[in-house]
């Protein structure tokens, strides 16, 4: 079943087209990869998506609904996990959680016990109680990573989630992931770490200055292109293959 569907989708600040006559669909249960250079339009459509962003050109619809006019309806049933947040710093973990929960008309001891058994098993229970101003980039980002999931949502969108995260932090996010794709969740996925994308994704999507350049499964990319990584797909689709004799020159420069 297709819950996102987006069809010549365009997206212009000012004089600047960000976004290009994107079309693509997501089926249900799938876990989508969606990267691009900087400035290729990836957070663009994802605030789009979300109901974020209203102004824009073409058709958008997600769990069946059209953005434009249902994006309120739409956000029950999303999760949005951006790369920097801007948290409320003065409230702990817990006063934060306990805020977006009552968004989601989420209330009582059930919501709270849940709370804490989230904020545990990202190592934050020892800070739950605590301002955020004093944490560190990494321990917001858990708090924000809870935020987005915590009322259950069918889709979940997450730009660049792994910022500022350890690496057994970023295990954890992986394999929650993981999880919750297997749960039947559908998961939206931008990031710059080329590894991760490739393992998680069933499909991946690539974009370049604000125009889709590919669509596929790993594999289905991999046999398009002679790269034997994303990394090299990447590189050679986006036309930045040039980054040996760029790191060199700049070797070189520093030597000078």
């Amino acid at each position: 079943m297709e819950v996102i569907h987006i069809r010549q989708l365009s997206k212009q600040y000012v004089k600047t087209e960000v976004l290009r006559n994107i079309s693509l669909s997501v089926n249900a249960g799938e876990l989508i990869g969606y990267i691009g250079p900087n400035g290729a339009g990836k957070s663009t459509t994802i605030k789009i998506l979300c109901g974020l962003i209203p102004d824009f050109s073409g058709e958008v619809k997600v769990l069946g609904m059209d953005v434009a006019n249902n994006a309120i309806e739409i956000k029950k049933r999303i999760g949005y996990i951006p790369e920097n947040a801007i948290l409320y710093e003065v409230l702990t973990p817990v006063e934060y959680l306990n805020f977006i929960a009552e968004l989601y008309h989420l209330k009582g001891p059930a919501i709270l016990q849940k709370i804490n058994d989230l904020l545990a098993v990202f190592g934050l229970d020892h800070a739950r109680n605590l301002r955020m101003g004093t944490f560190s980039k990494g321990m917001k980002q858990k708090v924000l990573l809870i935020s987005g999931l915590l009322h259950n949502p069918d889709i979940i969108f997450l730009d660049e989630p792994l910022s500022g995260l350890d690496a057994n932090s970023v295990i954890l996010v992986k394999e929650i992931l993981i999880q919750l794709k297997l749960s039947g969740k559908t998961i939206f996925y931008s990031s710059h770490i080329m590894d991760v994308v490739e393992k998680l994704s069933d499909r991946i999507i690539i974009i370049n200055q604000g125009q889709l350049i590919a669509n596929g499964s790993f594999q289905e990319l991999k046999d398009q292109s002679q790269g034997n990584s994303l990394e090299q797909i990447f590189t050679q689709l986006t036309g930045q293959s040039e980054q040996v004799s760029v790191a060199t020159s700049f070797i070189d420069i520093l030597k000078s």
